[in-house]
């Protein structure tokens, strides 16, 4: 089992985050709190390190790997060049939730960016990721320290649960914040586009980058990608998920549940915000499966996600939901869609979708 190194995560004991950073210079694996997820750390430079983190997580070549940098200035040796509208985009939104995709310098190398001509580069607000940035010296690349497809890690005990001891240290600044990754923005297409919804609002985005649109295509898997979270199956739990979307989500989800539970499924998990999973408990309540007492002999669990009305609260816990879910060995679990596309909204309607790896029922 990795090393696992606590810190408080508002002021990181300095010769923890020292060992952390030898660590990571000497070529090894660190995971480490960022304020979106936490990430599973190499030299970015040190091919042999890089391919490391491949291998513990199972992650295909294809997928390029997000380098965090403490500062803009630190752009400078790994692109091409450096366009004015990075300094704009850096000046509202770092550090922060938001990756960068720009043309890459020769330094970096082809296994983080799959092969390809480009970098996603962003600069981390969590303390314990800046403390790590400044120690090392070095750029880390770092995706989501978890096995790959599967839902990310918000605590270092998720990380120990995927990655054990494929990793070399782990250090645990407690939950995470925002919950989600990063926004995704590709500075080489024009007009710049939203590969990955995430931390950063597109309304946001929208008040520097006024023309930015949103990719609609999925990526194939096997093929080359500019940027991490493209895939269709990703953040999925290992638990068969079905999502059920459309503007009726209470009456779908619990016909849908009454339909499994006589059929097929023994057990079955139902996953939705607070106010969805309340309407469905009462309706399943008042009209079970036939034949089933609903609940009886732990055939139906349901896993609150969060408040409806408090959707930063509910993308924080996404995944240790979906975490939770999953390790209750049902047949299925049948999620119910977060309703609009404003904010964090269009962040966490993209993770249910490719946590169901397009199994979606439209009510």
């Amino acid at each position: 089992m990795a090393e696992l190194l606590t810190v408080d995560a508002r002021h990181p004991d300095r010769d923890t985050i020292a060992r952390a950073a030898a660590c990571l210079r000497a070529g090894g694996l660190v995971a480490f709190p960022t304020e979106t997820v936490y990430g599973l750390g190499a030299h970015a430079l040190d091919a042999v390190a890089v391919r490391r983190i491949f291998e513990a997580k199972g992650r295909p070549a294809s997928d390029p790997l997000i380098v965090h940098v403490g500062d803009v200035a630190d752009l400078a040796p790994l692109v091409h060049e450096v366009p004015p509208i990075v300094h704009a985009l850096a000046a509202r939104f770092w550090p922060g939730p938001l990756t960068l995709v720009l043309r890459r310098a020769a330094v970096v190398p082809p296994e983080v960016t799959a092969g390809g001509e480009t970098v996603a580069v962003r600069v981390p607000s969590h303390p314990v990721a800046r403390a790590l940035l400044a120690a090392a010296g070095v750029p880390i690349a770092a995706p989501s320290a978890n096995l790959f497809s599967r839902p990310s890690p918000t605590q270092a005990a998720h990380v120990a649960h995927d990655l054990g001891d494929r990793v070399d240290l782990i250090v645990d600044g407690g939950s995470t914040t925002i919950g989600v990754e990063s926004t995704v923005l590709d500075l080489t297409s024009v007009p710049p586009v939203v590969l990955r919804p995430g931390g950063v609002s597109l309304e946001a985005l929208r008040e520097v980058v006024p023309d930015v649109r949103v990719r609609q295509v999925e990526a194939d898997e096997g093929d080359t990608q500019v940027s991490p979270g493209l895939l269709l199956r990703h953040y999925s739990p290992r638990t068969p998920l079905t999502l059920v979307d459309g503007h009726d989500l209470v009456a779908r989800i619990a016909a849908e549940a009454r339909a499994r539970l006589s059929t097929d499924v023994r057990r079955l998990v139902v996953l939705a915000s607070s106010g969805v999973l309340a309407g469905v408990r009462s309706a399943l309540a008042s009209a079970p499966a036939p034949g089933e007492a609903v609940g009886h002999a732990g055939r139906l669990t349901f896993v609150d996600l969060g408040p409806d009305a408090d959707l930063d609260a509910l993308a924080a816990g996404l995944y240790a939901r979906l975490r939770e879910a999953d390790a209750l060995g049902a047949d299925l679990i049948l999620a119910g869609q977060v309703p609009g596309d404003a904010g964090i909204a269009l962040a966490v309607r993209d993770r249910l979708h490719r946590a169901a790896a397009g199994r979606v029922l439209i009510g």
